[in-house]
């Protein structure tokens, strides 16, 4: 076996001159390795240590760090000084796992198959100040008694294979950049904060304790399970507790907790002031997520303030205080559940406490110093270790048994022996430690890439009237997530009903949150209007617009389908439209065969002539429009709907235009301006005028479908429950075509009104007239139902009204026509004609 790691019998108390300057040449001589004839500068005298419970000699040295006592007030010197951790305050808890790695290595040591033939020692530090404990830390790192900055680390080898602790974060935070530099692997029993999950910042870290995210997993799932908002949250004032602060205000980011109150707890925290602010804030549920120390100040500072009505969530430092539940006044204070580690018995560490309490008599103390460890705890039996608090029990244990198997697998050992021929550094344990594999009270120890535990879980508690932490839920992590309460088993201050924390009362159903303020758990309420609802469960701030096919009423949480609703061509009034679109087309075209048959009458000159052909077979195109306002409307046939009859009624309309003014002009202008007249003959102008007006219909049109075309379009604005199917004509986009047909419309009505007192047979200008008063007086009526209705059956009365302009002009101009030359003959001759010109004439010239 190497002799690296052998006994070493040099112990680090301080000698009898003045314990400054013993300190300063103690850290000087291990920081500088100075070499005071031919050996190293020894500050320490040896010593008998076999009566200390802080050290054990072994083969292999094991360290540790435990806050046996703790320095609770600032240390102001002002000179170099040792700290004497044996005068500060004892921590009976610590102390208990301070004896749990004494058993765990000596029942190691005690068994032959983890690591016959070779012993396990330890040198255990009282570690009671992350300021002033650093002789016990250089004295793990040293090589041979003095620290050799610089030197390979593989030239020389350090005193111990490993460390186990510390538990505070800020302790850990303090010394793992001493054990960094060798890789000397830390494994901690109680350090949290998140930031040792670093591997950059701390490669050769390990815990065997849940990170603080973890933790604050665990609460943050108790105060939604009781369906708690507003809450404060207590925390330390060091790495520890404003890395968990970090964490859980991260936590709850995406929850419906909002953090009321926060405040760093420290020795100077003005606990008066504090819950005055509490309590001005409304807040009924407070985490204390503290250690022992800062916990124990917060709850005897409530019960002497009388704070009342409160839930208090305890973080597992303190939930399995064995003071605290028992205290007078505790009930007062309201109720407190607790997460903790679950109370593992490990075997043999009762017997171990009442075999040293009994074989280890405080009897004289020098006897018992080892590097200036004195624990001052002869007054404390065996049965009060073990009442203590039995929290971090099996961290420390197996912390101790990860490094002892990772010393087995190191010096391979295996059939009753470990290899004697191998040197074992620190980075070598280390790498087995990171690989660590192996069952432990049956709980599967291993650790994850950031060198935290992949196994252990979380106890909830409750703090119950007879003063016990009695465990009512737990929080399991692996293999999956599982999270149970068992609600009946809490006695709430509030005699059995779950207290509230909410900042503003939830809103009725149907209503939104509106946010009052920064947090997000104030809101006033607002009813969602119809056609909108909220989601209660993903989104409670906010109401959603129901989509074109759904809708609701006011107040509602969802959305139902819309009935749709329109014409199928089954209706009977389209298929009474329809039926008069075809008779329609039948009347013009027999109108049309007709008047060729008697084309050469007066009738039918003084009408048109070939203007009427025109005129009926635009008509007769206008009338395919009608069949497009029926069955599902697509976008082919919202553009049949309205492209047939905004063209050819123009040419229809021009036709009348030009028709009212040749027959004004040739009465009653041609006289005078018998040049205009010519040029209007000579160029046909009547024909001309008709082109035009198509050619720029027809570009007005295409411009505007360029720019928004007739499509479908669902109607839900006015009806709650229908979808009315439509087309949907964009009316400024067609603004232009529109304007058109309107003073075509005018320029008719002012011509044929401008020819009210011409000849009887030559006076179509009344009959144009009478026609277009139809006109407009049929879109006037379907205007204003467009503006008051737009259920279903406009688009029939749309039809209809189409209808009517078609049948204004069929009826009341080409109809009497028709009727003359069957019914009055004698009234289509060219003498009856030329007879009515002379009688007019004479009246005009009179």
């Amino acid at each position: 076996m190497k002799a690296a790691h052998a006994k070493h019998p040099s112990c680090c108390r301080y000698s009898e001159g003045d314990p400054g300057e013993d300190f300063t040449s103690y850290t000087t001589a291990l920081l500088l390795g100075k070499k005071e004839k031919g050996s190293f500068l020894h500050v320490m005298t040896h010593c008998t240590v076999s009566a200390s419970e802080f050290q054990l000699d072994g083969n292999y040295l094991i360290g540790g760090l435990f806050d046996i006592h703790h320095v609770s007030r600032p240390f102001y010197q002002e000179r170099p000084e040792a700290i004497y951790c044996s005068r500060e305050t004892l921590i009976r808890p610590n102390y208990r796992r301070f004896q749990l790695m004494r058993f765990s290595v000596e029942e190691i040591n005690n068994s032959t198959d983890l690591l016959p033939n070779v012993s396990l020692g330890y040198e255990i530090f009282d570690h009671c100040s992350d300021t002033k404990s650093f002789p016990g830390i250089f004295k793990l790192i040293s090589v041979n008694g003095s620290i050799q900055p610089g030197s390979h680390p593989h030239d020389n080898l350090p005193r111990v294979i490993a460390v186990v602790g510390p538990v505070i974060s800020t302790h850990s935070i303090t010394v793992a950049p001493l054990f960094t530099g060798d890789l000397i692997p830390m494994v901690s029993y109680g350090s949290s904060a998140s930031v040792f999950s670093k591997k950059s910042l701390y490669p050769s870290f390990l815990r065997t304790v849940h990170p603080n995210k973890n933790t604050l997993d665990v609460i943050a799932d108790i105060i939604s399970h009781f369906n708690w908002r507003w809450v404060a949250f207590l925390n330390s004032d060091n790495d520890f507790g404003i890395d968990g602060l970090e964490l859980f205000r991260k936590r709850i980011i995406d929850t419906d907790i909002c953090l009321a109150y926060t405040n760093g707890l420290n020795e100077h925290t003005n606990y008066s002031k504090m819950f005055k602010q509490i309590e001005a804030q409304k807040v009924y549920i407070i985490i204390v997520f503290a250690p022992k120390s800062y916990a124990e100040a917060v709850i005897e500072s409530a019960i002497q303030l009388n704070v009342t009505n409160k839930v208090w969530i305890a973080y597992e430092g303190w939930s399995l205080n064995q003071r605290l539940p028992k205290m007078k006044g505790i009930r007062n204070i309201g109720t407190v559940l607790g997460v903790s580690q679950p109370v593992v018995t490990i075997p043999g560490f009762s017997d171990f406490i009442y075999s040293t309490k009994s074989q280890t008599p405080c009897g004289d103390l020098e006897q018992q110093k080892f590097c200036n460890q004195v624990c001052n705890c002869s007054n404390l039996s065996a049965d009060e270790i073990l009442a203590s608090e039995p929290s971090f029990s099996f961290p420390v244990y197996s912390a101790v048994y990860a490094i002892a198997h990772a010393l087995h697998n190191t010096l391979k050992c295996g059939a009753g022996r470990c290899a004697d021929n191998i040197t074992v550094h620190p980075h070598m344990v280390l790498e087995e430690l990171k690989k660590s594999n192996f069952t432990l009270l049956n709980q599967s120890i291993q650790f994850n890439e950031n060198g935290d535990p992949k196994f252990g879980s979380y106890s909830i508690v409750f703090w119950n009237h007879s003063g016990d932490a009695e465990e009512i839920g737990f929080y399991h992590f692996h293999p999956s997530v599982h999270f149970y309460i068992n609600n009946t088993k809490i006695q709430w201050y509030t005699d059995g009903e779950v207290p509230t924390a909410l900042c503003s009362p939830e809103c009725p159903v149907g209503y939104a949150k509106k946010q009052t303020g920064i947090h997000k758990c104030c809101f006033g309420c607002e009813i969602c209007p119809s056609d909108a609802y909220v989601n209660s469960t993903e989104d409670p701030y906010n109401c959603i617009s129901c989509k074109d096919t759904e809708w609701s009423k006011e107040g509602s949480t969802s959305c139902s389908l819309r009935l749709e609703e329109y014409i199928p061509f089954t209706d009977t009034g389209a298929i009474a439209i329809m039926v008069g679109a075809c008779v329609f087309v039948v009347l013009s075209l027999a109108m049309s065969v007709f008047f060729a048959i008697n084309y050469n009458t007066p009738v039918v000159r003084s009408a048109g002539g070939p203007m009427c052909f025109l005129i009926l077979g635009c008509l007769t195109l206008c009338s395919i429009s009608v069949f497009f306002y029926f069955g599902v409307p697509t976008t082919a046939t919202c553009i049949l709907r309205f492209l047939p009859f905004l063209l050819f009624y123009t040419v229809c309309l021009a036709c009348f235009v030009v028709r009212s003014f040749q027959i004004v002009f040739i009465f009653k202008m041609a006289a005078k301006f018998p040049k205009l007249h010519s040029l209007w003959m000579k160029y046909h102008g009547q024909w001309l005028l008709i082109t035009v007006a198509f050619i720029t219909q027809a570009f007005l049109l295409i411009i505007s479908y360029c720019f928004s075309l007739p499509r479908p379009y669902n109607e839900t604005s006015w009806y709650h429950g229908r979808i009315v199917l439509g087309c949907d004509l964009n009316l400024g986009a067609n603004s232009s075509a529109m304007f058109l047909l309107s003073i075509l419309c005018s320029l008719c009505f002012i011509f044929s009104y401008m020819g009210k007192d011409l000849p009887k047979n030559y006076n179509e200008a009344k009959a144009i007239t009478f026609c277009l008063l139809l006109l407009i007086l049929t879109w006037i009526i379907f205007f204003t139902e467009y503006m008051l209705y737009r259920g279903k059956n406009l688009s029939t009365h749309n039809a209809l009204a189409v209808l009517f302009s078609l049948y204004s002009f069929l009826l009341w101009y080409f109809l009497p026509k028709c009727y003359i030359i069957i019914f009055q003959p004698h009234k289509n001759t060219q003498q009856y004609f030329q007879g009515l010109i002379q009688s007019y004439t004479k009246t005009f010239s009179q």
